[in-house]
This record gives structure tokens, C-alpha cells and sequence, in this order.
């Protein structure tokens, strides 16, 4: 979980493919209307949410009735958000890609053809509620450290 430009998809993917487990980034699941007020700069609200968290558990439970394992990005930015993805405990480790907003902007800015717009990222730093319960990572180094922390993390 983090704001948009933490690292979520690159470090997502390269953790999945390292593990040999699944990887679905939460762009996915936003149904078309998400897609289009976000790519017209507009800021979701919680009854847009609302589906997209939903898609994303019902993803969560499928991977777990199957007994796969899954890397799954998502902002998660409030902790009601994270109790609809979570489930019971346990099943779920939950990692937070923290960065501040001057690491944060750069990476944003530079990307090319994604709907999330680089305005937008005042409005998630400003909804971010902090998780009290998830492995706080450092989006500072690079993603290959990142990667190294988190494969200890979630393998014994």
C-alpha cells in the first residue's frame, strides 16, 4: 500500500515474479467511471471506492479458496478501506511503501499515460491515514533493497 508514485507496481511485480506468486495491481479492478474522473483530475470519493474494494477482496478470496499466493497493490489510504482488503487476520500481510512528498512529486511527474494525474497526489497524502499494523518500508532505496527487505519479510 501507499500514495501513488511509492513503488507499488514496480516493487509489486518484482517481489511477485522473485516469488513465484501472483501479482494484480488495484488500477485493474477500478471499474471505467474511476478510470475516467481520475484521468480528468478528479479526486475519488468513498462511493467510488466502494466497487473498486470490493473487486479487489473478491480477488483476495479467490486466491485464497485456490491456496495461491498473491502480490496485490493497492493505495489502501484509510483504515476503513484496509479493513474491507484485509479479511480475517493473518491472511494478509499488509506492507506500506512510505515516502515523503519530495520523493514522491519526481516519480509521479515523469510518468507518461497513466490516468493518475500528478495533481492528485496532495489530495492522498492528505487522506492518507498511516497504518499502525503493516511493515513500514522506505520508498528512499532502491527497489532491488526494497525487494531484498520484503522477500525476509514474507518468507520464513
Amino acid at each position: 500500500m501507499g500514495v501513488a508514485g511509492s513503488g507499488k507496481t514496480t516493487i509489486g511485480r518484482r517481489l511477485a515474479a522473485g516469488l513465484g506468486w501472483d501479482f494484480a495491481d488495484a488500477d485493474e479492478f477500478h471499474p471505467p467511471a474511476n478510470v475516467a474522473k481520475m484521468s480528468a483530475g478528479i479526486p475519488l470519493d468513498d462511493t467510488d471506492r466502494a466497487p473498486w474494494l470490493v473487486a479487489i477482496r473478491a480477488y483476495l478470496d479467490r486466491q485464497h479458496a485456490a491456496g495461491r499466493n498473491a502480490v496485490v497493490t493497492c493505495s489502501a489510504l484509510k483504515e476503513r478501506y484496509r479493513a474491507v482488503l484485509l479479511g480475517g487476520p493473518g491472511r494478509v500481510k499488509l506492507v506500506y511503501l512510505k515516502g515523503t512528498a519530495e520523493v514522491l512529486w519526481p516519480r509521479i511527474s515523469g510518468r507518461q499515460g497513466h490516468f493518475m494525474k500528478p495533481a492528485m497526489l496532495e489530495s492522498q497524502l492528505a487522506e492518507l491515514e498511516e497504518p499502525a499494523d503493516a511493515l513500514v518500508i522506505d520508498i528512499a532505496p532502491p527497489p532491488e533493497q526494497i525487494i531484498a527487505v520484503l522477500r525476509r519479510a514474507v518468507t520464513p
